[in-house]
């Protein structure tokens, strides 16, 4: 199980400028909400949640998360990143009580695609139609990843969010609100370039088809040359 340890400092200045200053000396700036506390703004090291965004599970994960003396569990709700630098310009955290649900996203990790029925045996390709779900738990029940085996897939067949088997405790925030749980989270279906190919050979069939039909219509509408003969003499 991973850990997560952050710290971070108030800040009393804002704005554009107090944030920029923040940048410019390393820091980033941040705000700290949720619970029964009003929102803080808050300063952290930029490099050190730098580092920690390479970890997958950081994004879903219970975070430690030290400001002076007080040290309190948060999530990661927000990011807001430089448009072109490899820089985050602002984060958002939220405080975590163990007695509310949270409502988070979470990576899905497929297994077997390389096993999958509809691939060995069909020629098919598994399609990502998801990549994260969002869920609701409890924090103690909150889950790195979704793991979601795609083995008995065939050409033609979808998982969708009602059929995934979800851990203890985490719900589906979609269904829970009365979302569609139809939506489909992985599938497998034929390759574009295949499927283009089929079509561009019925079209060429077609096409040689109809050019038949048309020749042998000519044929029949064509005098033959024994009336030729008697158009001719008459």
């Amino acid at each position: 199980m991973h850990e997560f340890d952050l710290t971070a400092e108030l800040r009393e200045d804002s704005g554009r400028g107090a944030s920029r200053r923040l940048r410019k000396a390393g820091k980033l700036p941040g705000i700290l909400y949720g619970g029964d506390k009003e929102a803080t703004p808050i300063a952290l090291n930029h490099d050190d949640v730098f580092h920690h965004l390479e970890h997958e599970v950081f994004y879903s994960h219970i975070l430690n998360l030290t400001i002076g003396k007080d040290k309190q569990k948060v999530v990661l709700k927000d990011l807001q990143r430089h448009p072109y630098k490899p820089n985050i310009l602002h984060i958002d955290l939220q405080r975590v009580s163990d007695k509310e649900k949270l409502t988070m996203r979470v990576p899905l990790h497929f297994i077997n695609e390389e096993k999958c029925i509809g691939v060995k045996q069909g020629g098919g390709v598994v399609s990502h139609n998801m990549t994260e779900l969002e869920i609701s738990c409890l924090p103690k029940d909150l889950p790195e990843f979704i793991e979601i085996d795609v083995l008995n897939l065939n050409v033609g067949d979808a998982i969708h969010i009602e059929d995934l088997q979800l851990p203890e405790g985490v719900q589906s925030y979609a269904m829970e609100h009365g979302g569609d749980g139809s939506a489909p989270v992985v599938s497998v279906h034929m390759p574009r370039v295949m499927i283009e190919e089929e079509e561009l050979g019925e079209v060429e069939e077609e096409e040689a088809e109809a050019a038949a039909a048309e020749e042998e219509e000519v044929k029949k509408a064509a005098p033959t040359e024994d009336k030729k003969d008697e158009e001719s003499e008459d």
